[in-house]
């Protein structure tokens, strides 16, 4: 029996051949007429064919540029000042620009399409973001100009990232500019208030210096590259030396013009915008950027100022919006989990090279058997690292939710994990199609517990929990048996409830002692794929990507570790995946984090808290439900049970805390929820709770006599003109006050959801072939669809954007779907029509680590290849 992973799949693990089709020839100096083929008879439908049909959705925080390389949509140019594209606020924007020449064949390869430019109303604090997708073979770079041309500010880099935060409220246009190549590229636009995921300013640098490392070559040396290249750039060398990098000074008047012009490159004509206060950095940075165009540059890079830091912090933490839902910061007011504590993450494996897992692993095990699935050279060893998808850019799942239990914390880089002072024990269960067996995933399990198992040994010690991010097969006595005895040996056991939508039982989740974990999104509520049914035993975060609801600029989806392949190896990045995969291992980082305050808890003990409440915040109907279990795990509530469990009071340190620090209306939302709760212990009362604009308004809705609880924030956006609006819940408590963000928009311009034309792809899962191909052009975010003729069968329905016409979709910064997740793209068992296979569609984001893009010019990087699918 084949487990099907609740994480990425099919859909990330063929390339097949897109339809299409070819002409032939004959001799050309025959004179003799070509004779006419037989007549064919008509083809006729198979004597069982089904009609399936849907539509998918793109939301309205999405949108694409109006000019990309995909020929099968009209291009409306926005490269000018003057036919700048209008574009909603938040958004996330999928775009594609080049030089000309460069990029895939389709309508802007020959001439180019150097700029987009958008018109956007933003206000004072707000983010715009760039993520680069191909930045190894292109450049780009972001610009901000005022609603009369005037430039405001820029973001140059020589990574896959830009960013600029925003001064003042205004309209204003943002420019996307090639420097170099063609590429797909991510244009996030967050919420006012949320903290920015950038630093807080461009990295200083020294002005007119550059550290240069070059190479030499058979026809000439490196001191001749040295010279030749100075001389052209007008520099002279500072420091370093032969084999070494080279500090390298410019001139900031060169006597020669063309010296200037090569500094510049293809960027020459930005120079009319630059101020006189902004030219010694925009110049720097170009003239590195041309430096390493040059093939005589190993490498090129700024000469960054540096000072000492008083304080860490984890640069992507404000995009984690699950953490603050169930409370783990105030968790961590009492304990990050001790490295004692294992939780065994049995799944595709581990990507242990991630920077943001260093650390944190302890050694585990291959099971994958089958040397084909494998994909490592051979069947169970002790290597449990991930090698990779076989074909494509497959994101690891098993990273993902490695980092979402353990991802280092407070090291200045990438997420945090729910619980950072713990370990986890990766084993590789799945191969690297992202499946496995039963037995397979049951070795792995019997290794984590520390019973006999076909590896021949066992872990040094077992450990505590044990997380299954998995599911597919059907029930099996031998399997609960094993489960009875893991939990004899006081091993804790934590399974994802499905991705089905569906009300039956999902296995390993069914099994008893086995937690099943279903999913929420941002706001508490169940996430649209999630499994339900009286199997449910609590609720986590597991997200929900086609949404943005606290306006950060990106898909609400749970950020963590992972890496993206290609042909050469692999980069390490941070995505957002959704899927009750993602919920799992919220429940398992929180038991680690109670194990570290007591290690003598039981399988029975947790039990018997979950069952009184002690361990999660009621959702639904009172008490145990169906769709969220027993509620919703709450960490804070969870470590001081534990801490009680010891007999020794917790310290009361009473906190008022909200479940988001900021609210998304969009222009389509009129009501959100926010939650307010005492984040510690001891007595603490809401004093008062108030709106900073009268189109806010607040309404308990299940709320204690403290004040604390539930509340509807509702928008009367009649009043409002067409823009983008803020406004301030203020929180007043008998111990501190907490102010949210909240902020709507009046549609104008620019406000229909739209990620492109999508091409829909029928899948035959067993054959990677693709059966048939439906072309899609929106309307408002809706992109029906319908296959006839299909005969009876499985199947998987695909669909994705791919706006740079390389013929595969789902690249970075391309839209993709599947029916029912990306996450766990479901096989349709085909055996009548099939109507109503709804599903959504969001752009592809990957997060490169901020601090290494700043400093890595020396690494080398590889091409940061999405997930893809050939059309």
């Amino acid at each position: 029996m084949r487990i099907a992973t609740l994480g990425l799949l099919a859909l990330l693990a063929a390339t097949v051949a897109g339809c299409g089709g070819g002409g032939g020839g004959g001799d050309s100096a025959s004179t003799e007429p070509t004779p006419a083929p037989p007549a064919q008879p008509p083809v006729q439908p198979p004597e069982s064919a089904f009609t399936l049909s849907g539509t998918i959705t793109a939301s309205t925080s999405q949108a694409v540029d109006s000019d990309t390389n995909d020929p099968t949509r009209e291009s409306i140019r926005n490269n000018t000042f003057a036919t700048a594209q209008p574009i909603p606020n938040p958004i996330t924007l999928g775009g594609y620009i080049n030089q000309p020449g460069s990029g895939a064949p389709g309508q802007s390869q020959s001439t180019g399409d150097t700029d987009d430019v958008f018109i956007v109303d933003l206000l004072a604090g707000q983010t715009i973001t760039m993520l680069v997708a191909d930045f190894v073979r292109a450049d780009a770079d972001l610009f901000l100009f005022n609603q009369q041309g005037q430039l405001v500010d820029f973001s140059v880099s020589v990574t896959d990232f830009e960013s600029i935060t925003v001064q003042e409220d205004g309209r204003y246009l943002v420019n996307v500019f090639a420097f170099a190549g063609g590429t797909n590229y991510i244009l996030a636009i967050g919420a006012p208030g949320t903290p920015s995921i950038a630093p807080s300013r461009a990295p200083e640098i020294v002005p007119w210096q550059a550290v240069v490392e070059y190479r030499g070559s058979s026809v000439i040396s490196e001191a001749e590259s040295v010279k030749r290249i100075a001389g052209k750039m007008g520099m002279r060398e500072r420091g370093g030396g032969p084999g070494r990098a080279r500090l390298m000074a410019m001139d900031p008047k060169p006597a020669d013009p063309q010296q200037t012009l090569s500094r510049l490159g293809n960027a020459a004509d930005k120079s009319k915008y630059i101020t006189n206060a902004l030219r010694p950095r925009w110049e720097t940075m170009q003239a590195i950027k041309a430096l390493r165009q040059d093939p005589q540059v190993q490498w090129a890079e700024p000469n960054y100022k540096v000072r000492s830091n008083a304080t860490t912090n984890d640069e992507f933490l404000p995009l984690q919006w699950h953490f603050p839902l169930i409370g783990i910061q105030d968790a961590w007011e009492y304990t990050t989990g001790d490295s004692d504590v294992v939780v065994a993450v049995v799944d595709t494996g581990v990507l242990s090279g991630h920077p943001d897992l260093q650390g944190q692993l302890v050694a585990g095990f291959d099971f994958v058997r089958d040397i084909d699935n494998a994909g490592d050279g051979d069947g169970i060893d002790a290597d449990p690292e991930e090698p990779g998808d076989r074909f494509s850019g497959v994101g690891s799942h098993g990273t993902h939710v490695t980092g979402t239990v353990v991802a280092l914390g407070d090291n200045q880089i990438g997420v945090a994990g729910a619980a950072y002072g713990a370990t986890v024990m990766p084993l590789r269960a799945l191969g690297v199609d992202g499946s496995g067996t039963t037995f397979d995933v049951d070795q792995a399990i019997r290794y984590a517990a520390g019973l006999p198992n076909d590896s021949g040994t066992l872990p040094d010690r077992p450990a505590d929990i044990i997380n299954l991010s998995l599911g597919g097969g059907p029930f099996s006595q031998a399997t609960q048996n094993l489960f009875d005895q893991v939990r004899a040996q006081g091993v804790m056991v934590v399974a994802a409830a499905g991705n089905e939508s569906s009300t039956q039982p999902s296995y390993p989740a069914g099994y008893n002692n086995v937690l099943s974990v279903s999913a929420v999104d941002i706001q508490r509520q169940l996430a649209p794929y999630s499994n339900r049914g009286p199997s449910i035993d609590l609720a986590a975060p597991g997200g929900n990507s086609s949404v943005d609801q606290n306006g950060d600029g990106f898909p609400d989806g749970v950020l963590s570790t992972t890496g993206e392949f290609n042909g050469q190896g692999v980069n390490f990045v941070y995505a957002f995946f959704n899927g009750t995969s993602m919920a799992s291992p919220h429940v398992a980082a929180v038991l680690a984090l109670m194990k570290s305050i007591n290690p003598n808890l039981t399988p029975e003990d947790i039990d018997a808290l979950l069952i009184s409440g002690a361990l999660t915040d009621d959702l639904g109907t009172a008490g145990k439900d169906d769709t969220y279990g027993y509620g919703l795990i709450n960490a804070q509530s969870a470590v001081l049970a534990a801490i009680e469990s010891t007999g020794v009071p917790p310290t009361e340190i009473p906190r008022l805390t909200a479940s988001s620090s900021t609210l998304n209306f969009g222009s389509a939302q009129t009501e959100l929820e926010l939650v307010l709760r005492n984040g510690g212990l001891g007595a603490l009362e809401l004093l008062s709770l108030t709106a900073s604009e009268d189109w806010l308004t607040l309404t308990p809705l299940d709320t204690a006599p403290s004040g604390l609880g539930t509340y509807a924030v509702t928008v009367n956006r009649s009043a409002l003109p067409t823009g983008i609006f803020a406004a301030d819940i203020v929180a007043q408590s008998s111990v501190n006050t907490v102010i949210v963000r909240a902020f709507a928009s009046v549609a104008g311009e620019g406000a229909s959801a739209d990620v492109g034309v999508l091409y829909i792809l029928l899948f035959d899962p067993e054959t990677g072939l693709t059966i048939d191909q439906f072309i899609a052009t929106g309307d408002d975010g809706e992109y029906p669809f319908e296959f006839t003729n299909v005969e009876p069968g499985e199947y998987e329905i695909l669909a994705g954007s791919d706006a740079d016409n390389d013929l595969f979709i789902c690249d970075a910064g391309e839209a993709c779907g599947a029916w029912l997740t990306v996450d766990q793209p479901i096989r349709l068992q085909v055996d009548s029509d099939l109507t109503a296979l709804d599903f959504p569609v969001e752009f592809q984001v990957s997060l490169p680590t901020l601090s290494t893009s700043v400093s890595s010019a020396k690494t080398e990087t590889l091409p940061r290849d999405a997930v893809k699918q050939k059309r």
